[in-house]
């Protein structure tokens, strides 16, 4: 499965695709919408292992969003083979989560796999954690906070074609 058309495709991976995902994704949505360039960038987010698909994002993670103007209606999807052809950029959310993708890419693989955590972030803030088994919101507004100064960050990188 080959790109479909001239928009930089970017995918945002997590374990479950119900917490640091689906904020990465509507944040670098948010980014792009912002710049006005929604016509130039394609941004989805899925999960490295697959027990919630079809599931809606952590309410946590929507409220979040919610308290930033920003609205999400996606569904948590698994990582697949194709995604590794049809995503130029694939963002892990942690130290694991890029292990794991570097090795689910296939040999054909064109995707560019990466920390979305080091584009901007102080390096004790490159891992963006996962917030699942936290109380509260307050572990989800940091992630919030982490994936703009990230997004913002690669997307002038991107622009600038800085992007290795």
């Amino acid at each position: 499965m080959g790109k479909r058309s001239q928009k930089n495709h970017v995918l945002m991976v997590c374990v479950g695709n119900l917490c640091r995902s689906p904020i990465a994704e509507a944040v670098m949505r948010d980014v792009v919408q912002r710049a006005g360039l929604q016509g130039e960038w394609h941004v989805e987010s899925a999960g490295i292992e697959g027990w919630h698909c079809g599931c809606s994002p952590d309410d946590r993670a929507l409220n979040v969003l919610a308290n930033h103007n920003i609205q999400y209606c996606g569904a948590a999807r698994i990582l697949t083979p194709e995604d590794f052809l049809k995503f130029d950029y694939i963002f892990g959310m942690d130290r694991s989560n890029l292990a794991a993708l570097k090795r689910m890419a296939p040999d054909y693989s064109t995707a560019k796999v990466l920390m979305l955590g080091d584009f901007g972030l102080k390096p004790d803030e490159r891992v963006i954690e996962d917030p699942y088994y936290n109380i509260g919101e307050a572990a989800f507004e940091k992630i919030y906070q982490q994936c703009k100064i990230a997004c913002q960050n690669f997307l002038i990188q991107a622009r600038l074609k800085q992007i290795i």
